[in-house]
């Protein structure tokens, strides 16, 4: 008997950041069911739309023989990682063999592929994300900032659905009463509390290129070397200090921010982790900065 037909699972649109912080899995008992990664914030993706900027890929050889590019796809929020090989396309594959040529010559590329989400544990339980395309393309900075805007509202509404879930009572049903995906009660049962100031803070980093600085992502993070005494006199040390500023500026709710996210969205915008932490310091000892309580950070009160 011919087996049915699996349709075709609808791609969504993730940011870096939801998708590489997802380590939940579901798959059904059927040897042909589809695969999904279940993010923080409820999506249940078994295909989603990418796009950034192509900041590497690298063709290897594999441990059978065979080929294989590996890549990194930046967003506002941080890296996708994805590979093609001989399981791809000969498009796909003919692809990847051109934007490696072109990213050898220095040229910037923005990307938007439509890629299978792949999940997979190492033998030490560390969980990792990555894609699979199907479909790319490059694509021109208009299109890129639509998409940027459309990734967002679309992260806006699933934060929306999980603060109201917080009101809600476990049980499937209630949650059907509440127009609630069932995929956010399995990402609350897997995942427990789960702090949205790190989504609201790439939120606004993406917004801020979609609305017109778009330089911004058509060029990749500088190289950085920690200079021997970061004492904010520097150029990246007076970039880091306004970030933070306006980072805790936005992200406040009155009891300050956590050292943690601070650290991480300055990473993320291309920052050294060790000369964002120094400044932290810096401007803690100076009085630009309070601390309420360990590890929380709240702009002073003259400030």
């Amino acid at each position: 008997m011919e087996r049915a037909r699996i349709a075709r699972q609808p791609a969504h649109l993730l940011l870096a950041s939801e998708f590489g912080s997802a380590t939940l899995n579901e798959k059904g008992s059927g040897e042909y069911d589809p695969s999904f990664v279940i993010t923080k914030l409820g999506a249940k993706v078994n295909r989603i739309v990418a796009a950034g900027l192509l900041e590497r890929l690298e063709l290897r050889e594999t441990s059978n023989g065979s080929s294989l590019y590996q890549g990194q796809l930046r967003d506002p929020t941080g890296l996708h990682y994805f590979s093609i090989g001989e399981y791809n396309s000969e498009m796909m594959q003919e692809l990847a063999h051109q934007w490696t040529e072109r990213l050898d010559d220095g040229e910037p590329l923005l990307v938007m592929m439509t890629s299978k989400t792949r999940w997979y544990q190492t033998d030490e339980g560390a969980v990792y994300t990555s894609l699979r395309p199907e479909e790319a393309c490059v694509v021109n900075r208009e299109v890129y900032a639509n998409w940027l805007l459309d990734a967002c509202e679309a992260t806006m509404v699933r934060m929306n659905h999980f603060t109201a879930s917080l009101e809600v009572e476990p049980p499937l049903d209630a949650y059907a009463r509440a127009d609630l995906p069932n995929s956010l009660l399995a990402a609350r049962n897997h995942y427990g509390e789960v702090d949205l100031e790190p989504f609201k803070l790439n939120l606004m980093q993406a917004l801020d290129i979609a609305e017109g600085r778009i330089e911004a992502a058509t060029t990749p993070p500088p190289v950085m070397s920690l200079p021997d005494e970061p004492d904010g006199s520097s150029e990246e040390g007076q970039d880091v200090q306004a970030f933070l500023l306006q980072a805790i500026g936005h992200l406040d709710q009155g009891e300050g921010v956590t050292f943690d996210t601070l650290l991480k969205n300055a990473v993320a915008r291309g920052f050294v982790r060790e000369v964002a932490e120094a400044k932290l310091e810096e401007m803690l000892d100076g009085g630009t900065l309070d601390e309420p309580r360990f590890g929380w950070f709240r702009l002073a009160a003259n400030e």
